[in-house]
């Protein structure tokens, strides 16, 4: 990161609270007025009827507020993970789909690191961000390139209500690992036009992984540590007529050696990523511009001269929405149009340490048609790609209320579209081995399924959703192994399944209880032979993806105080391409205990935690064993809101 960027990144959370604790000194009728504030949904999950989406609520993002946001996909999506090891690379297989096949978003930008088309998983701590919904199958046509198998929203959120709240956080978990936070937000009116929310927010993760024993059942236990620092800095300015600015940063370093004790055999993966996002909307205009710069660095033995790369994205991107059919009561119309032009840059070991660039643009239009039974979104996008050509991308899903009673209301829904990836910077450019002609990868998506509420009685409430897909991707790379392991275009995977979730909820006076239930099934295989060494391995279930996931959630609460069971569980993970050698299904529970009290007039809220409570065996990818059954304890202390 430059030195210019540097100053800059370290004075905006100052410029935030100066500009908060001047707007107190004005009287309360400076206060702006804002009859309308609305939060504003981002394309995924206001263009893509007929698909799955799910928001993830606030109660179980502050559950896992010290966590990963691998630990909370895990335990309450059908999502599967490869697993190096506790702090370690974590990625993931979506519907049965490649780690490099699902797009990461960070209120509304893709933030896969392009170098290696994917997102560690691992490196993004729940409290990184407000806002979290995961939208399940094909998004190209609205997200753009990588959503192939879904998309994981991540968003940032304005509080309007005046004041300074500070908060202040800490867990002690098992091993020596700590977590340490402290976060301010606030809002206050600027003048008699604007209003400013903000948020500046620190954190600090130390995984020190000291445990009492080197193996577990005769499996070794891999030694790692991992530090984890972050900022984030979010600052919301609005005017009384809609006019929003909104200034969006996170700053993420995560350091993590493997063998630290081990002077010779030790490495050192350290990734540093800043992403700063500005965006402007007035009058159904969006204008955004962003800049992402990611540092990799890998190390062996001395750590003294580590693999470089170093990799900027320079975005731009404007939309306008236009409303077609004059405002009715049950009739909505929506086009938004919009293009967006990216700049790369990156210089690595691997390319030569040349400086390798290149632009990205991309044209799309995306329609909305809501009735009082219909819910229909047609979209198309083409993207352009400096010696590269993406296919045209079109999308059309439908969602409609069969039945819509007080106490019954039942949904049909559907969607057809075509997704691509554009391969990687180290699939097109490394060295002897990369292929800058590589062809983009072609995705051909299908789904259906069924959306219910039943209100049982004034207590009771159940919800389900019933998916079926399936997902065709042709021109797979693959680095292949029989030819040294130079990236090809070699192979069609063809995902199928189907996915299963049910809600029940109770709520009478105090009392509070819940069980969601989720089932998935996911048959992922290829389908074309491309040599005699791939004959093996056609219709075989792709390695570390499981035929079978399963996840359980119940909890009960009497007025701040919530027990809760968490369980996931997974079929057998081949982890050879001929399906030959396995690991066995596992399954893995929570339990936590939490409060919410106060000492004075500080709320003040305690939470403890048992992690695999019956200490149940299970593997890393590198077939070492996982930690068993540990603990952790989080208190999270906010200090009151001070208004005048």
């Amino acid at each position: 990161m430059g030195k210019k960027a540097l100053y800059w990144w370290l004075l905006m959370p100052f410029v935030g609270l100066f500009t908060a604790y001047n707007g107190y000194g004005q009287t309360d009728s400076s206060v702006v007025s804002l009859s309308a504030v609305t939060i504003r949904a981002i394309a995924p999950e206001r263009f893509l009827a007929g698909q799955k989406l799910q928001r993830i609520d606030s109660a179980t993002l502050l559950q896992f507020r010290f966590g990963s946001l691998t630990d909370l996909l895990a335990l309450n999506t059908p999502m599967a993970f490869k697993n190096y090891g506790p702090g370690q690379l974590a990625t993931v297989a979506f519907r049965g789909t490649s780690a490099s096949h699902t797009a990461v978003l960070w209120n509304g930008i893709n933030i896969n690191q392009p170098n290696l088309g994917l997102t560690d998983f691992s490196t993004l701590p729940i409290a990184g961000f407000d806002r979290l919904a995961v939208q399940y199958g094909s998004s190209a046509s609205v997200v753009g390139s990588d959503a192939v198998g879904g998309s994981i929203l991540l968003g940032s959120s304005p509080v309007w209500q005046p004041g300074i709240q500070v908060t202040i956080g800490q867990q002690l978990a098992s091993f020596r690992n700590n977590n340490t936070q402290v976060g301010v937000r606030y809002s206050t009116g600027l003048g008699q036009s604007w209003k400013l929310s903000g948020k500046t927010f620190a954190y600090r993760n130390q995984f020190n992984n000291a445990y009492p024993y080197t193996e577990r059942r005769n499996y070794f236990m891999e030694r790692s540590t991992t530090a984890q620092r972050g900022l984030v800095q979010d600052l919301y300015f609005i005017h009384k007529s809609g006019r929003q600015l909104s200034v969006n940063a996170w700053l993420t370093d995560n350091d993590l050696v493997l063998a630290p004790q081990d002077p010779i055999a030790r490495e050192r993966t350290r990734t540093q990523s800043a992403r700063f996002l500005t965006t402007y909307e007035t009058n159904h205009l969006t204008l955004r511009l962003g800049w992402i710069h990611d540092i990799l660095d890998y190390g062996k033995g001395d750590f003294s001269s580590p693999d470089h790369t170093e990799t900027d994205r320079f975005i731009s991107r404007a939309e306008r929405e236009f409303s077609l059919i004059p405002q009715k009561a049950n009739v909505s119309l929506n086009l938004r149009v919009g293009g967006e032009w990216s700049h790369y840059q990156t210089r690595t070991d691997g390319y030569g340490d040349q400086l390798i660039q290149e632009d990205r643009g991309d044209l799309y239009a995306l329609l909305r048609l809501q009735t009082s039974r219909w819910l229909v979104s047609a979209n198309i996008r083409q993207a352009f790609v400096t010696r590269f050509n993406p296919p045209i991308t079109p999308s059309l899903g439908a969602e409609y209320r069969l039945v819509q009673h007080t106490k019954f209301a039942l949904t049909a829904k559907g969607a057809i579209s075509r997704s691509y990836r554009v391969p990687t910077l180290n699939e097109r450019y490394w060295i002897e081995l990369g292929d800058p002609n590589l062809l983009p990868e072609d995705g051909f998506n299908l789904e259906a399924g069924l959306a219910s509420t039943v209100v049982l009685n004034e207590h009771f409430t159940l919800t389900s959703d019933l998916t079926a897909y399936r997902n065709r991707v042709d021109n797979w790379t693959y680095w292949n192994p029989t030819t040294n392991y130079h990236v090809e275009n070699l192979q069609l995977v063809v995902a199928r399944g189907g996915e299963l979730t049910m809600n029940l909820t109770y709520a009478r006076s105090s009392w509070r209880a819940g069980v969601r239930a989720g089932y998935a099934l996911t048959r992922s295989s290829q389908e074309r032979a491309y040599d005699t060494y791939s004959q093996d391995v056609i219709g075989k279930q792709l390695v570390y993806v499981p035929l079978h996931t399963e996840t359980f959630n119940a909890y009960v609460q009497r007025g701040q105080t919530r027990l809760t069971v968490q369980t996931q569980a997974n079929s057998r993970r081949y982890i050879t391409f001929d399906n030959s050698q396995f690991f066995k299904g596992s399954t893995l529970t929570n339990v936590l205990l939490e409060t919410t009290t106060k000492i004075g007039p500080v709320p003040v809220r305690l939470q403890g935690q048992v992690n695999n409570v019956f200490d149940a065996l299970t593997f890393s990818v590198k077939r070492n064993a996982l930690p068993g059954r540990n603990w952790a304890l989080n208190l999270l202390i906010n200090l009151p809101n001070n208004t005048q």
